[in-house]
């Protein structure tokens, strides 16, 4: 079963159920899903659906960051919501502990040791982290651990 038919599943259950929060967001990332099929004139692979699946929820962070400091808090609890649902359908994230764990495999293999080296340690550690660690907490790691 693919990402787009367990969305679908999970959407029509969700509208037996009359919960219309979670329908909303729900045809929100089939819509987006549909889109990126079209685009890409081809059936998704399993991670071109899971990278819509990310877009959508660093689309809520965002918004979510931006209703904060708007002071929209009737906007705020509706992003957080449908960021909790979107979240079901992401890979579980690592651990903080786990993520310098792997920047260091990734600044030891790279031989990495100053900041010049940046970029180099980001695109090797996005490779391996991609799904599973928020990229604003990879960079904040490795710039520490660079510094």
């Amino acid at each position: 079963m693919s990402l787009l038919e367990k969305i679908t599943a999970d959407m029509k259950s969700a509208m037996k159920s009359q919960d219309k929060v979670k329908v909303n967001a729900l045809r929100l990332l089939i819509s987006d899903l549909k889109y990126a099929r079209i685009s890409s004139n081809e059936d998704l692979t399993d991670e071109q659906e899971m990278a819509v699946v990310l877009s959508a929820a660093k689309k809520r962070k965002e918004s979510i960051e931006s209703y904060k400091t708007g002071g929209r808090d009737d906007l705020l609890a509706k992003e957080e919501q449908e960021l909790k649902i979107i979240s079901e359908y992401l890979p579980e994230q690592m651990s903080e502990e786990e993520v310098i764990a792997e920047i260091e495999s990734v600044i030891a293999e790279t031989g990495a040791s100053s900041m010049k080296d940046l970029g180099r340690v980001m695109g090797m550690a996005m490779k391996k982290l991609k799904g599973k660690a928020d990229g604003s907490l990879v960079q904040e790691i490795v710039r520490r651990k660079l510094a």
